[in-house]
């Protein structure tokens, strides 16, 4: 595993956002992973309620400047990056005033679902990539965690097929119990397909709830770890349909050898 590249693409971080199983996972498995030498960055957004004075984020410019087409509409792309404290870990944040401004992740204070879920999904998947791009630093695995970053394979597969830079990149994919109430924005299928992605390939996207976004991101991925233990039946019964390689769930005294076999055995 020495010197492997893993790109970690998370919807939340700890010691950014609140504890939980996805934030915690998200900080837990590059540690272990950049414990053993590999190279890892960690990519998530930069929500308006991670404190940047305190965690010391700071823009880098030579990467900030792009524009992300999303739905037709031109956003600005800002990138910022942090270090973990003692772990000598970087982490990347992609940053739009419109998308992530707001203090708070996915919800508003009432609890409801933000509308623009969906294109925020989809800005920080295409920023994600954008970036690796222009940090020409090529990811031997993608390894994806939580429901906002699940829009990653998707574009990979489709939208990004044809960059060089990832011909052999392979795109590991966590699924966890904790999701969201309800669906996205009904339109966002049309969304995704406003970037030439095949209808047939997100058609689950018709009805843009938890588990239907899990299918999609899934079956565009090229192995699956059930991160969670107490994950519904339907969603394990479908990962295990797929044919995929899949890791069933490993308690926290085991994850670190079971993560690492999986890497080794069945990704790489």
């Amino acid at each position: 595993m020495e010197d492997k590249r893993i790109l970690y693409v998370s919807s939340e971080v700890v010691p950014y956002l609140a504890e939980n199983e996805v934030s915690l996972m998200s900080y837990d498995v590059p540690k272990m992973i950049n414990d053993q030498g590999c190279q890892i960055r960690i990519f998530m957004p930069r929500y308006g309620n991670i404190n940047e004075r305190r965690h010391q984020l700071h823009e880098v410019i030579r990467l900030s400047g792009m524009n992300l087409v999303v739905n037709d509409l031109d956003m600005p792309l800002i990138i910022k990056v942090a270090s973990i404290p003692k772990e000598r870990i970087q982490v990347y944040f992609i940053d739009n005033d419109d998308y992530f401004k707001r203090k708070a992740t996915f919800t508003d204070e009432e609890g409801v679902l933000y509308p623009d879920n969906d294109e925020r999904a989809i800005f920080f998947a295409k920023g994600v990539v954008e970036t690796v791009k222009k940090l020409n630093w090529v990811p031997d695995i993608i390894h994806v965690h939580g429901w906002l970053a699940g829009m990653l394979p998707v574009y990979m597969k489709h939208f990004y097929k044809d960059e060089a830079l990832f011909a052999q990149t392979k795109i590991v994919t966590s699924v966890y119990a904790q999701g969201f109430e309800g669906t996205l924005d009904q339109g966002m299928i049309n969304k995704v397909k406003f970037d030439n992605i095949p209808g047939d390939a997100i058609a689950d996207l018709q009805t843009p709830d938890y588990e239907n976004l899990i299918k999609v991101s899934v079956n565009h991925s090229d192995a699956v770890i059930i991160a969670s233990e107490n994950l519904s039946p339907s969603l394990t019964k479908f990962i295990e349909s797929t044919g995929k390689p899949f890791l069933p769930f490993a308690p926290k005294e085991k994850f670190a050898e079971a993560y690492t076999s999986f890497y080794k055995n069945t990704v790489l």
